[in-house]
């Protein structure tokens, strides 16, 4: 336990929480030790007294600073509080600068405690506050974020005006549903074994005429061309970009253009052999597209992508090219050099093992790189480029079809602290340090995911740029998104390097800011947004999850009260319900205890819990579901035995979809009644994590007479009219 009073304080000042509870809601306290690795890793030494009383002076001088960081937010319609000092006086005019170039003087009016405020700002944006010696953005944010009753308003209304946050439909909304999709396991003719953006289109059409208003899918972050054995979708090298092995190589020269190179390098039976696997050979099929992909550069980018001789197809990439400015050269080059270094040497697998002159994406040694190596930063860059236009295509494809909303995006809670994001934006993340969870009910040692995360006061100091950058790369092509891990907008648990994961601790995060960001970008992209708040739930964190706009999740095997599941009417109206979840056991995988198998077999039982006193637990949770569906009403007779799950599906999926929830989604795993799970937490190669594929084409699987009497159950009880 921390038992040292001026340590205490200093971790305090910093924004970590000592005490904190447990999912038993236990007192617990973080010790000593483990303050002081995480203070260091804040830069904050403290070592020694000195150091720790310098380090406190450093904060608390920083704190008291009365400088305003470069964006402040602020919610339209409603005053600002700042500092007097920030503005010379109360009473001070200020000359603020609206977005669309207007201008206005604002005067400050007197608060309590040396504060002033700032007068409401009616218009939503990012506008330019001139105080007396400086200018700072004032972000000016609806009141709630975009949201499913917002769907029916006219899209072309200027959803930059005043009332966004406050616009809800007159009659009642839409209770809208969709379905979850792995994308990396869909499947079409011809794809080398992985699913693509064209399935994803095809999947989305085809979903959109059962009446379906949205798909949900994994995150599509960029991952490492260098470093094929790595496909974890969550723990990605940057998420302002994408996965370029979901791209469809037929995609920007056509399929003639494909089948000349599958033909020339003798491909097409590897193609077909890695098609029909039930389970993706991930560095065998990302290999021969990367070589697909390569050979389809080299043959067609001299004269159709990198002059201007190309036409349309050289216009769209120049114009992607400027769009993504340093951001992307950043991330094709350092795609580049991960290569050479990687490729040279199995232990510069991380950019800090790199020469000195290479880890600074400034220095003149990464500039010659660069130049020496254009072709090959320019063939990342049409990775890009080709991926950004099949996700753009696959979102068209759904609004088109008839989707209100679209495509759903994952967004990961954190990079790899190796990858590409961590290498060009050392100043927003935080170094030594990885992101987790304190142990609970599942986990009793608690996890490490080894993924990095912004920085507070790195945010803060760069007027969160990196925040801002993200959600935008992430709505880009989509009509919501997904938040992973929500909780760490408010705090998340952080190891320190070579800790256990028990040994973490949580820091804060600026959640009032970070909301009112998400929720002015969620109206400029006329985008929904959920967020994954499952775990260990601070108190309140849902209300201002609810007064924000955001839905949280609700999820059938977690619904329930007095180990009874409770009843559809009583689930939240506020969140997005599901009966399962990625990381959790399909219905009929339940059902059947699938999972059970698969934590007997790997050793994974809860603490003092045996194989037969698990399954006596599920044949009483059977037992109290099935008695739910038959309250509800959406089931009835006697309870199937567990190999007999058709019927419990269709009791869940309609129990579900009865919920007040404005959206339900649902897995296609469950519209299918597969028994697997698509990842199995605590694993990492004993359980085929991200690699099952679907068993058929989006249309075959849709068609299938199961699937259809669901999806058109779906429809009946939440209709498009």
């Amino acid at each position: 336990m921390s038992d040292d009073p001026l340590l205490q304080r200093l971790a305090e000042a910093a924004g970590i929480a000592i005490h904190w509870s447990d999912y038993r809601g236990q007192p617990q306290q973080v010790s000593s030790e483990s303050l002081r690795r995480i203070l260091k890793a804040l830069d904050l030494p403290c070592d020694t007294t000195a150091e720790t009383t310098g380090s406190l002076q450093r904060v608390e001088a920083e704190r008291a600073d009365p400088q305003l960081p470069p964006l402040i937010t602020a919610i339209a319609g409603e005053p600002t509080l700042v500092p007097d000092s920030i503005v010379t006086r109360p009473g001070a005019k200020l000359r603020l600068q609206l977005e669309d170039g207007s201008q206005r003087d604002l005067t400050t009016v007197p608060a309590d405690h040396g504060h002033a405020f700032i007068p409401a700002i009616a218009e939503t944006g990012y506008h330019q506050l001139k105080l007396a010696d400086r200018t700072i953005t004032i972000a000016v944010a609806p009141q709630r974020a975009f949201g499913i009753a917002d769907l029916a308003a006219n899209p072309e209304v200027n959803t930059e005006a005043a009332p966004q946050g406050q616009l809800q439909s007159a009659v009642e909304p839409r209770r809208r549903w969709g379905l979850a999709a792995q994308l990396y396991s869909l499947r079409r003719a011809g794809d080398g074994g992985i699913g693509d953006f064209t399935a994803l289109a095809d999947l989305a059409q085809r979903a959109a005429k059962r009446g379906a208003d949205a798909i949900a899918v994994s995150p599509v972050h960029a991952l490492f061309a260098a470093d094929i054995q790595r496909y974890g979708p969550y723990a990605p090298s940057s998420r302002l970009f994408i996965n370029v092995l979901h791209a469809d190589p037929a995609f920007a020269f056509g399929e003639a253009a494909l089948q000349a190179v599958i033909a020339e390098h003798d491909l097409a039976a590897e193609l077909q052999r890695l098609e029909a696997l039930p389970l993706i050979d991930w560095p065998a099929a990302a290999a021969l597209r990367y070589r697909i992909l390569r050979a389809l550069f080299d043959r067609h980018a001299a004269d159709q992508v990198l002059t201007k001789k190309g036409g349309d197809t050289a216009k769209s990439f120049a114009e992607f090219r400027k769009l993504g400015g340093q951001a992307l050269e950043d991330h094709a080059c350092f795609e580049a050099l991960h290569a050479q270094r990687f490729g040279a040497d199995p232990e510069q697998w991380h950019w800090r093992s790199w020469p000195a002159e290479l880890r600074n994406p400034r220095s003149a040694a990464v500039a010659q790189f660069a130049a020496e190596n254009a072709v090959e930063v320019s063939f990342h860059i049409f990775l890009q480029w080709l991926a950004d236009r099949g996700l753009a295509a696959a979102q068209t494809a759904a609004r088109d079809a008839g989707m209100a909303i679209g495509l759903i995006g994952d967004l990961a809670v954190g990079t790899d602290g190796g990858g590409s994001h961590s290498w060009s934006h050392q100043q927003d993340v935080l170094v030594g340090l990885s992101v987790g969870a304190p142990p609970d009910l599942l986990n009793g040692l608690g996890q490490n995911w080894g993924l990095t995360a912004f920085s507070p006061r790195g945010l803060r100091e760069h007027g969160y740029a990196p925040f801002i950058a993200m959600l935008r790369a992430s709505l880009r092509h989509a009509g919501g998104l997904r938040i992973d891990h929500v909780l760490g907008l408010g705090r998340l648990w952080l190891v320190p390097e070579g800790a256990a994961a028990s040994e973490g601790a949580y820091l804060h995060y600026p959640l009032r800011d970070l909301l009112r960001l998400i929720a002015l970008e969620s109206w400029r992209h006329r985008a929904v947004i959920v967020g994954e708040d499952l775990g260990t739930v601070p108190e309140g964190f849902r209300d201002q999850l609810d007064g924000a706009g955001v839905m949280g999740m609700r999820v059938l095997w977690f619904e329930r009260q007095h180990e009874l599941f409770i009843e559809p009417a009583r689930w939240s109206a506020t969140a997005m319900a599901t009966p399962t979840t990625h990381d959790l056991p399909t219905i009929a995988g339940w059902w059947r205890g699938r999972d059970i198998d698969w934590r007997v077999k790997l050793a994974q039982l809860p603490p003092d819990a045996t194989e037969a006193s698990e399954r006596e637990l599920r044949a009483r949770e059977r037992q109290a579901l099935w008695a739910a569906f038959e309250y509800a009403q959406v089931a009835q007779g006697a309870q199937p035995s567990s190999p007999q799950t058709d019927s419990v599906i269709d009791a869940a999926l309609t129990f579900v979809a009865r919920t007040p929830a404005p959206l339900v989604i649902v897995p296609i795993e469950d519209i299918v009644g597969l028994d697997e799970q698509p990842n199995l937490p605590g694993t990492i190669d004993e359980h085929p994590n991200w690699r099952r594929r679907l068993s058929e084409t989006a249309k075959q699987l849709l068609q299938a007479p199961a699937a259809v009497a669901r999806l058109q159950s779906l429809s009946t009880e939440r209709p498009a009219k």
